[in-house]
């Protein structure tokens, strides 16, 4: 009896099921679960939009929501007062500040008073291309003596967050996905999901490997758009995360010059070394982090950075369309 009832009781099979959603992070996101059946997919698609919309708000730097402080709450406040905050914005601005000190400051979410100004001008560019202007040096200048991460201060004890400066702002868009995806997938696992892969936007995410054993595979776009390729390598990325930061979504042009979103803390400028760098890592809040901080370090620089972090490979696609790539990455990585 005790042998068959030990056979009798097999795990059920589990069946891929997908959703997609446009809620969130003003990006597309897709996910893939594999679940014992439509009713248990159903409980962790709702557990997932919850803490995505969680996240989407706690670190809006636009919108206000109703009983909730956010990241525009502690901006409005800015050389005011400290703001109350959720548990959850103390440690993701812990964790940017420490992302901060690592990269040397090439990942900085103080910079919200310069990435504004870019903002305002690529929607003003985007919308009427025939007058599209770059911001005034002047202007970035003046900027950027409110970048400051130090006036960041957080009062662990009060749960409060307090810009020192007035002229300081807050911008999360360089780490709020990946650390909401993480989140997202800690969730996933406490829920019993052993199996699954979320993508939002160019942020990947991975829950252990596919139910047979066999990997994720996640293509690394082509920022060519004129290529027939769409994908130049396909990456398996088990139970971790894979992040790009590229040229060739968020941008405008000015007199046939593209530029891009991403804005190098030093110059003010958009960093034109690179058209793409893809972070290999365990955690997609540290790929996220990572992929735009290596975008903003000279080739050389970057490289010796990720080999000297441990668990990260990154691939850089130049200009010019050449490659480069951290001495583990050729493990993961298929044409």
């Amino acid at each position: 009896m005790l042998v068959l009832t030990g056979c009798s009781e097999r795990k059920a099979a589990l069946t891929a099921y997908n959703a997609q959603f446009f809620d969130y992070f003003d990006t597309f996101t897709t996910v893939t679960v594999y679940a014992e059946s439509e009713d248990q997919f159903a409980k962790y698609e709702n557990l997932i939009r919850e803490e995505m919309d969680y996240y989407h708000r706690l670190t809006d730097i636009y919108y206000d929501y109703e009983g909730m402080n956010n990241a525009k709450t502690v901006n409005d406040h800015a050389g005011l007062s400290p703001v109350q905050v959720d548990r959850e914005l103390i440690d993701l601005l812990l964790y940017a500040k420490e992302e901060y000190e690592v990269t040397d400051g090439k990942m900085n979410v103080a910079m919200g008073s310069v990435l504004s100004i870019w903002h305002e001008y690529r929607e003003r560019g985007t919308a009427d291309p025939e007058r599209a202007v770059l911001p005034e040096p002047t202007e970035l200048e003046q900027a950027a003596e409110h970048m400051d991460i130090a006036d960041v201060v957080i009062d662990e004890e009060a749960s409060t967050v307090y810009l020192a400066d007035e002229g300081m702002s807050l911008d999360l868009g360089a780490v709020a996905k990946g650390y909401a995806a993480e989140c997202v997938a800690a969730k996933l696992k406490e829920a019993g999901v052993t199996s699954a892969l979320l993508s939002l936007g160019g942020n990947v995410r991975t829950i252990g490997t596919k139910p047979d054993g066999s990997s994720w595979r996640v293509g690394i776009q082509n920022p060519d758009a004129a290529s027939e390729m769409s994908y130049i390598h396909a990456v398996d990325v088990n139970d971790s995360s894979l992040v790009t930061s590229g040229t060739y979504q968020r941008y405008y042009e000015v007199d046939g010059v593209r530029y891009h979103h991403i804005i190098h803390p030093d110059t003010r400028m958009p960093w034109n070394e690179y058209v793409s760098v893809t972070i290999l890592c365990a955690d997609s809040g540290r790929a996220d982090a990572l992929s735009t901080a290596v975008f903003n370090m000279e080739p050389d620089e970057g490289l010796a950075f990720v080999e000297s972090q441990e668990g990260v490979e990154a691939l850089w696609v130049f200009a010019d369309g050449s490659e480069m790539e951290s001495s583990g990455m050729g493990t993961y990585v298929e044409e």
